[in-house]
């Protein structure tokens, strides 16, 4: 049994660089694993050993030049350090509150991530939802396929979207997407982001429970670092109030959802969309009965053709890596808020 993990450890045997991977990011099992395949590359799959991982990394050490990793895969000092020709991290997510960011920058590793290809999809998922939430489209979906409307009547009205006053928290590239949307229905939109941003024309509040007094919607969409983990308590969500409605489709730790579950059964706020949550995949049971609630399983990220971008992406950087040329995506490591360690 020995020599049979032994062989299942080794790599393939040719002369192609490789890239580390230590668990399977979504795309493998919607397209199978062989969706970042290059001839310029080969990868190390961790996942498939049935050697502890530590013991997997002490024995490729000296061969691993980079690794491919998502949100669910969480790249920590521990694990770079075992790696000491490690070059490149590259995250299929946009979000990179998986990677220790201080210790490649210590180490001069670079990292790529998914750049802005998600963002379209994720402002497009976070309008649906708060269409969904104000007009009651699913609920009344429920309602008919229940057989209810002959018997019950006419479902309760829901409420109009346009010129709505809506809160974005973190105006990036996801924020900026979700707002030209917004414009398109005559809402009003302010923000809060770490620093005003003088180019756009939207109402800047420095504090986010500032921001949710003034709103009848707030929509997240920052990155989730230590300073964001737990942002939208009780605090915000009070202030939103009982008319108000909370998007997530961010991170779900950047809303303390043991407050919003209380908040949402006792119609201390209108309704919620969340397309993330605090402890993934598990959600609240409390949430699965009530009807001011909307949810999706983490996937307001991409959809087929995004997924096809973030294929050539991903490979694009891989192959500049080994070629010495410059990454497609890279993240600049320089100016980045303190990220916690922890889809796509």
């Amino acid at each position: 049994m020995a020599v049979a993990a032994e062989n299942q450890s080794q790599p393939p045997q040719n002369d192609l660089p490789y890239v580390l991977i230590l668990k399977p990011p979504a795309a493998f099992s919607i397209f199978g694993d062989h969706f970042f395949h290059s001839p310029k590359f080969q990868f190390l799959k961790a996942f498939e050993s049935p050697l502890p991982l530590s013991q997997f990394l002490l024995t490729h050490a000296q061969s691993v030049q980079a690794i491919l990793t998502s949100a669910s895969g969480s790249v920590t000092a521990d694990t770079i350090r075992l790696l000491p020709h490690l070059g490149l991290v590259v995250t299929t997510s946009q979000g990179i509150n998986h990677i220790d960011c201080s210790e490649c920058r210590r180490r001069g590793i670079a990292v790529a991530g998914a750049g802005t290809i998600f963002s379209t999809d994720c402002a497009d998922s976070a309008v649906g939802l708060l269409l969904d939430v104000l007009r009651k489209v699913s609920a009344a979906n429920r309602y008919v396929k229940q057989g209810l409307w002959s018997s019950q009547g006419n479902y309760p009205l829901g409420n109009k979207l346009g010129g709505k006053q809506v809160g974005i928290v973190g105006l990036g590239s996801i924020g900026t997407e979700v707002a030209k949307r917004l414009e398109a229905f005559s809402c009003s939109i302010s923000y809060n982001s770490r620093s005003k941003k003088p180019s756009v024309p939207y109402t800047f509040y420095p504090n986010v429970v500032e921001l949710a007094v003034h709103c009848d919607a707030l929509i997240i969409c920052c990155a989730l670092t230590d300073e964001t983990h737990h942002l939208i308590g009780k605090e915000v969500l009070s202030a939103l109030g009982k008319d108000g409605v909370i998007i997530n489709i961010a991170r779900g730790p950047i809303i303390d959802e043991k407050e919003l579950v209380q908040c949402l059964i006792k119609r201390e706020i209108r309704g919620a969309g969340l397309d993330v949550f605090e402890h993934e995949p598990d959600v609240p049971v409390e949430l699965l009965a009530l009807d001011n609630v909307v949810m999706s399983p983490h996937n307001a990220v991409c959809t087929t053709e995004s997924l096809e971008e973030l294929r050539k992406t991903v490979v694009g950087n891989f192959e500049a890596f080994f070629s010495n040329e410059p990454l497609l995506t890279p993240v600049p490591l320089d100016d980045l808020p303190h990220l916690s360690a922890c889809s796509w």
